[in-house]
């Protein structure tokens, strides 16, 4: 059987090499590279640096959009299926009434909820409340105990309208004229197709559901088409609009999101991706500090370089309003709000940011941050209303029995195992469609994508060289001279163990050889110059190696790594780690981009190649895909490698959204637009003599 070399060599690794092959570190000393400290988690510190200019924040902002979009798998967009929705069982209130809905997001995927409307005329605002983690949200009734301590505690100021937050959120946003709809997180209330257990991450990894077809949520085939909870529940949240812009009484210049908790986390995202939203107002999420803790607030690839403050900044300069509570968002007042205040200046709207800090609360949505909240929309949908019009009133409760959508004439829709693969098919499968329309839009589609998955930021000025020595390195019989050092970039905290050696009668040709040894790979056992590598030197080219990171010296035993590293969070989902590292891959992969950019402005080079003929293939294919500016030649055998066959979340071979942008061979068709000359292996083609076609071109 033959299997890919790139998993031969994770698989098997390699032996040993020599002593004599030159390091650039003392002995036992590993590379001052930022990445071999701890893993960074969703309880760690997240800082927003305020962007010195509108124009460079527009920049900023497209990436940080276009990575929220690829993580969300909402890029590109689903298709828009007809909703077919249903609007039922209207109750009448005092200035308000409340209307059962359900609708699909996707073909036989449903979003359920409940309308409440105001008893005027004409065309009202309109505001989506995703209501978070509490059991049972949108039934939930508080007894008299838990009352007790909310009145106590000033919380709540009405036994009755406090005994349902979000009854209470939804009859007074109706009541003072805007049209609001509080709907059902996955696996809470109505919406039980996917269960609570796997919708809030308590689920383990599934050995059923790791296929190569027919996959389901967090299995590694699900990670690399970028289907997860988040983007399910923020595609709900997308229809969510569409439906309610299709009402004849919403006025779709005026849409607001407001959420507490896991509710405030959709409400970043929705706002990020969505544009039609026009105010917005998380309630205690944003913050410096834990970034949400559910698998409905985490996808991978989501917070790689960035956080919830970044999130927030997104929607400047639309009215952002927040609440803080004695919890993780308690020092939004020092961390976080004084940057989104400087920020909101810069782009013009400096009133146009606001927080309410209520540390003497814990975790909370009460009466006091939802009167907060009614009072920024009355400000920025210019509702003109003041005094107790602002303030809730009492209200009756509603049962749970009143407010379910599903019953006799309405039966609750199939959920399960069968019909959570049906729907990540479905997904996938529209996906390819639209990346298969045409050539133009297989590129318009997937190369942002692919620059978002690597997450390569740029070579930095100012990097420096340490450790330079000189040397002399044999080969076939004859000396080179060599220098041997590592890069650092200071301002990415990577640190690179490289060499280069030099020919004897240089032509301004510079190629970089790619191994899976790191720059050992350029040499034999025994220490000497491979004899493809002498074939090059004597043609008059330089030639380049590289420790790509956990490579050559970063591996203190010299083992090759076979299993990537994960956070502590005991939930096996990959988002827990992978949403805010970068895999193991594309780390690899900004080695290589690192490397060649440096290559590129030695003023002795003048073309540079790149030369990948063992397992390096796909990451040296990846780099080609998301390099801004052109290789002359490559050659790289990719070695039938597919990150769809990937089947272990920590192998070193697995990338999140990899599979979901046409795989290894979408990263080909993106290479060959930055290499002049491309030569492809192990895709089929044979070549005998690969380092000979590098020399004829």
């Amino acid at each position: 059987m033959k299997f890919p070399l790139f998993t031969l060599a994770v698989a098997f690794g390699f032996s040993s090499f020599a002593a004599e092959i030159p390091q650039a570190l003392p002995q036992g000393q590993v590379p001052q590279d930022i990445r071999l400290g701890p893993l960074k988690e969703l309880d760690g510190y997240f800082p927003f640096t305020v962007p010195s200019s509108p124009e460079v924040w527009a920049r900023r902002a497209e990436e940080v959009r276009m990575q929220v979009k690829v993580a969300l798998g909402v890029w590109p967009e689903p298709t828009r299926t007809p909703l077919n929705p249903v609007v039922y069982g209207k109750i009448e209130g005092d200035g308000y009434t409340i209307e059962k809905v359900y609708f699909e997001s996707m073909p036989g995927f449903f979003v359920t909820g409940s309308l409440f409307r105001p008893r005027t005329e004409g065309k009202h605002p309109v505001v989506l409340c995703p209501h978070g983690h509490w059991t049972d949200a949108r039934f939930i009734v508080r007894g008299d105990a838990e009352m007790k301590k909310e009145l106590d505690s000033g919380g709540e100021r009405s036994l009755e309208s406090g005994r349902s937050m979000f009854q209470s959120l939804g009859i007074q946003l109706a009541r003072m004229g805007m049209v609001a709809f509080v709907y059902d997180m996955l696996g809470n209330s109505d919406s039980q197709q996917i269960s609570r257990e796997l919708a809030h991450g308590f689920a383990k990894q599934r050995p059923e559901m790791n296929t190569a077809e027919n996959w389901g949520l967090f299995s590694p085939q699900a990670e690399t088409h970028v289907e997860s909870i988040a983007g399910l529940q923020t595609w709900n949240s997308i229809r969510s609009i569409d439906f309610l812009t299709s009402l004849p009484d919403v006025d779709a210049s005026r849409i607001g999101v407001t959420g507490a908790s896991g509710g405030g986390t959709q409400t970043m995202l929705l706002s990020a991706v969505d544009p039609r939203v026009t105010v917005e107002c998380p309630a205690v999420m944003v913050s410096t500090a834990m970034q949400g803790g559910c698998t409905c607030e985490n996808a991978s690839l989501l917070r790689v370089n960035t956080g919830n403050i970044e999130f927030a900044a997104l929607f400047a300069p639309k009215p952002l309003g927040m609440t803080a509570a004695n919890d993780w968002t308690k020092e939004m007042e020092t961390k976080g709000f004084p940057e989104l205040q400087r920020h909101y200046a810069m782009m013009g709207a400096p009133n146009n940011v606001t927080l309410w800090p209520h540390l003497n609360f814990g975790h909370n949505y009460n009466v006091v941050s939802r009167e907060n909240i009614y009072a920024w929309f009355n400000e920025h949908f210019h509702l003109g209303l003041s005094g107790d019009r602002l303030k809730e009133q009492d209200h009756p409760v509603v049962t749970r029995e009143q407010l379910t959508v599903w019953d006799a004439q309405h039966p609750q829709p199939a959920g399960g195992p069968d019909f959570e693969r049906k729907l990540l098919h479905w997904w996938a499968s529209d996906a390819e469609t639209q990346l298969q329309k045409s050539p133009e839009n297989f590129q318009k589609i997937a190369g942002p994508a692919w620059k978002a998955i690597i997450g390569w930021t740029g070579y930095h000025p100012g990097t420096t060289f340490e450790h330079h020595r000189e040397l002399t390195v044999k080969g076939q019989g004859k000396d080179y001279h060599a220098l041997i050092y590592t890069v650092r970039d200071s301002k990415a905290g990577l640190d690179l163990p490289s060499i280069t050696i030099d020919p004897a009668k240089p032509n301004g040709r510079a190629a970089l050889w790619l191994d899976e040894h790191g720059k050992a790979g350029l040499f034999t056992e025994s220490g000497e110059l491979r004899p493809e590598v002498c074939r090059l030197l004597e043609a008059g080219w330089r030639v380049e190696g590289v420790d790509l990171f956990e490579q050559g010296e970063f591996l203190k035993d010299g083992q090759p790594v076979t299993q990537t590293r994960r956070v502590k969070n005991p939930r096996e989902a990959a988002c827990f780690t992978f949403g805010y590292n970068s895999a193991l891959f594309a780390q690899r992969v900004q080695d290589i981009c690192e490397t060649l950019t440096r290559i590129g402005m030695t003023k002795a080079t003048t073309q540079r190649n790149i030369i990948a003929l063992d397992g390096t293939g796909p990451l040296a294919a990846a780099a080609l895909a998301v390099m801004g500016d052109k290789v002359e030649d490559a050659v790289i055998n990719t070695g039938g490698f597919r990150f769809g066959k990937v089947l272990d979340l920590w192998s070193p071979g697995f990338l999140p959204a990899s599979a979901k942008y046409g795989d290894l061979p979408g990263a080909i068709t993106l290479a060959k637009q930055n290499a002049a000359k491309l030569l492809v292996l192990g895709e089929g083609e044979s070549n005998s003599d690969p380092v000979g076609w590098v020399l004829s071109h």
